[in-house]
């Protein structure tokens, strides 16, 4: 992950982002201390419990190094913007042929969740939102085919 890359998360992503170091970092630190006991031991199971002892312990330290420099370059979603416009952040409506209303949360990628409303602004229908204003029509080809939708509101 390039670190000069902004990453703007929604309260609950900050929040579900720090939840998840704090988990790994209890995790690396659980695995040193059995590491520590198996040193303390001689026997050939305890060499082969080591060995993936420390398999684990670098995948973990992996994955903890990544979502602290995602921390470190994450910010929290502007509180003010251009509501005349969609933009990362933003919370739409939109109406489908069938008069049902849809919203979404635009959001980067780490945090997207389209199952709860959250999808990412690099999406095609992520893509296609941003920039648009209120009345516009988003189309978009999905697997299903082309898609389209009217923005009826931004917040």
């Amino acid at each position: 992950m390039n670190s000069t890359n902004t990453i703007y998360l929604t309260k609950h992503g900050m929040k579900d982002l720090k939840k998840k170091i704090a988990q790994l970092e209890h995790q690396h630190n659980t695995i040193v201390s059995q590491l520590h006991d198996i040193d303390k031991t001689e026997g050939h199971d305890e060499r082969l419990a080591r060995v993936e002892h420390l398999a684990t312990l670098e995948i973990v330290a992996s994955e903890l190094s990544d979502k602290r420099q995602i921390l470190a370059t994450a910010k929290p979603l502007p509180r003010k913007r251009d509501r005349l416009k969609v933009a990362i952040g933003s919370v739409v409506d939109l109406l489908d042929t069938n008069g049902r209303i849809i919203r979404y949360t635009l959001v980067d990628s780490l945090e997207a969740d389209p199952s709860s409303g959250r999808i990412s602004i690099m999406s095609p229908l992520g893509k296609n939102l941003v920039g648009k204003q209120l009345r516009d029509v988003v189309e978009w080809t999905a697997h299903l085919g082309k898609r389209k939708l009217q923005l009826v509101a931004i917040s």
